[in-house]
């Protein structure tokens, strides 16, 4: 199956992320799910399939091969069930908190026994850094945040960095007290293609991309820190403190909570790939595809994106990021796709997750 090519070179049994790190924001601006429409979306952790959830979508699939991602999404949806927003963002992690043990073993009392075991196994790291800090990817930049940013920058000048500004004064200030000589190196270092693939992705994930990312974090961090308000951005919050702060992640809004609480019973939950909807007769509307694209080979590519195209309806939008890998419809299958040139030039500036190269919008024909 095109799709598990993946599997084969990784492991799956670990949580990769307690949290998406795409901005749900441009994804929910590219799919307009519409309200007799169904979403397939790549689980992750399932804040975007949530936030695709309360646009009104009739239906949405969250589909991923790790059983632990699929783990998180159930433990999402039972916390909606039984807190109010409040203690909601404690338990994520999103806000400071004495009390997270008590509120994960409420949700998770909603939970199969399964995963009843799997939370209680990790209650102490929930406790300490929420439901949204227990993943590999998280820890990475916990690792990041405590042990190597300090010896560049202080809570003082982080401080400043997240603090309102226009972009004259942003410009100014990473001119001055953020890109300095001690940033770069860090940046060329602990982003490299090694330390990211041992500490953070798996390294299998780089099997079929060229160079590291270092350069481009560098390249692109002066997007966030510069031409977009880090006061504003989430995942930048939570890179640099640990939590989000006043700014929240789209699923995890006040206006969007109580519409999330009230549609669940319209978001499935699938250990599986789209291969496998394909093939039992699922058509969708539209398709978040995070960036699984990425970790295939160009051939495994290829075949996953016509599984994808067996199961979208004349009409369905596809939305996906590339970090380093370049990816877009194959040659092949290009004439059964346009692509939306307009709407990404428009919503690529504004992607908080200011890691990703490029966000791809197509649509069907």
């Amino acid at each position: 199956m095109a799709e598990t090519d993946i599997a084969k070179r990784a492991s799956f049994d670990i949580i990769r992320y307690a949290q998406a790190w795409e901005d749900a924001d441009i994804l929910c601006a590219a799919l307009r799910p519409g309200p007799n429409d169904t979403v397939v979306s790549i689980a992750s952790a399932g804040d975007n399939a949530l936030a695709l959830l309360a646009e009104g979508a009739e239906r949405v699939i969250a589909v991923d091969l790790n059983p632990t991602q699929l783990a998180c999404v159930r433990m999402r949806m039972a916390m909606y069930r039984t807190h109010s927003h409040e203690e909601f963002l404690e338990l994520m992690g999103s806000r400071p908190s004495g009390r997270r043990r008590h509120l994960l073993e409420h949700s998770a009392a909603q939970l199969s026994d399964e995963d009843q075991a799997f939370w209680a196994a990790i209650k102490e790291d929930v406790a300490t850094y929420g439901v949204g800090g227990v993943g590999k990817f998280e820890r990475y930049f916990r690792t990041f945040r405590e042990w190597v940013l300090p010896f560049v920058h202080n809570k003082d000048t982080i401080e400043a960095l997240l603090r309102p500004r226009g972009a004259p004064e942003r410009d100014a200030f990473y001119d001055k007290s953020w890109n300095i000589w001690g940033w770069r190196t860090l940046v060329k270092v602990f982003f490299s293609r090694f330390v990211m693939g041992r500490l953070g992705r798996d390294p299998a994930f780089f099997d079929h991309v060229e160079g590291g990312p270092s350069a481009q974090v560098a390249r692109l961090t002066r997007k966030a820190l510069v031409e977009q308000d880090p006061s504003m951005n989430p995942y930048l919050h939570w890179i640099l403190k640990g939590c989000h702060g006043e700014a929240l992640p789209r699923a995890l809004e006040l206006e969007r909570f109580e519409t999330i609480r009230d549609r669940l019973d319209r978001l499935e939950v699938r250990l599986c790939t789209v291969e496998t909807l394909t093939e039992e007769g699922v058509k969708a509307d539209a398709f978040n595809l995070s960036d699984i694209f990425e970790y295939m080979s160009p051939q495994a590519h290829e075949d996953a994106y016509a599984s994808i195209l067996a199961a979208a309806r004349p009409g369905a939008r596809i939305a996906y990021w590339n970090m380093m890998a370049p990816r877009r419809v194959p040659a092949s299958l290009a004439d059964r796709v346009t692509t939306d040139a307009a709407l990404e030039a428009k919503l690529k500036p504004l992607d908080k997750a200011f890691f990703y190269s490029d966000f791809v919008i197509e649509t069907v024909t």
